[in-house]
């Protein structure tokens, strides 16, 4: 059994990992504000790092502007390697995004609404952990079903979505917990580990089938000029290599699964 701590413990992979670590007999201490560890500040992070062998990082910047994104992952990630070295951890683990370093560099297709400085933010993250002497692995996982939504939000001109026709190969967030604690529980790799889902889909269909499948009426349409969140993209921008572990489950089945969650009108 190990101690794991996961930051960003309490949010929605943080809590699947840290309840999937628990499953398998490990020792798996959420760590977030609520529980008074902040690593922005460095507080709590002493006490909870004690007798740790691994940490996951599954937290985010709370904004996805650059200065602010880096300010939070600059912060963070260097407290946070600093008090992981002084109590001896040997592993570190960080959750990241696929295609992080292309999506960097792509130039912007909305120069107001553009993210691509949050993927220079989430480089300067990974940069810092690949520089610090802890045994590390990063995990590149591709965009959550959950989040289809906010990909149509994000591309919405009122009733009218506009995305690329470019490949996605989303994954529900129950497999990238998964995932991570595989990796977690494994040796450092010092590189990054891909994962994905099983299907490939484009862009506008995965959403078109998104919002369909919770009733949400807006028109998907296809164009080609469209980015993804203000980004240009193209064929390969948001899918894994051909090595990348892929999960389970499947977009139509956590579609009908999350239709009967939703709550229902009386």
């Amino acid at each position: 059994m190990m101690k794991i701590v996961v930051i960003g413990g309490t949010g929605l992979i943080g809590s699947k990992l840290v309840n999937k670590l628990r499953e398998h007999g490990h020792e798996a201490i959420p760590a977030s504000p609520q529980s008074g560890v902040n690593t922005l500040t460095g507080e709590g992070l002493a006490e909870v790092l004690k007798g740790a062998s691994v940490v996951v990082d599954v937290s985010n910047s709370p904004s996805f502007e650059e200065t602010a994104a880096t300010n939070f992952f600059r912060t963070a990630t260097g407290n946070l390697l600093r008090y992981e070295q002084t109590a001896g951890v040997q592993h570190h683990v960080a959750l990241s995004v696929v295609g992080t370093d292309r999506l960097a560099q792509n130039r912007p297709s909305d120069g107001e609404k553009t993210i691509r400085g949050y993927f220079r933010a989430k480089l300067v993250q990974e940069n810092l952990i690949k520089e610090s002497p802890i045994p590390f692995s990063i995990v590149h996982a591709t965009q959550l079903f959950e989040f289809v939504k906010n990909i149509a939000d994000a591309s919405s001109n009122g009733t009218t979505v506009r995305l690329a026709p470019v490949l996605i190969q989303p994954m529900a967030a129950d497999d990238v917990a998964s995932a991570v604690a595989r990796v977690a529980v494994g040796a450092p790799v010092d590189g990054i580990v891909e994962v994905g889902g099983p299907e490939q889909f484009r862009l506008d269909e995965f959403v078109r089938q998104g919002l369909l499948g919770h009733n949400d009426s807006r028109t998907v349409v296809a164009d080609p000029a469209a980015g993804y969140f203000g980004v240009e993209v193209d064929e390969r921008s948001l899918v894994p290599g051909k090595d990348a572990r892929l999960g389970e489950t499947r977009f139509e089945a956590w579609l009908a699964q999350s239709a009967s969650l939703a709550p229902t009108s009386r």
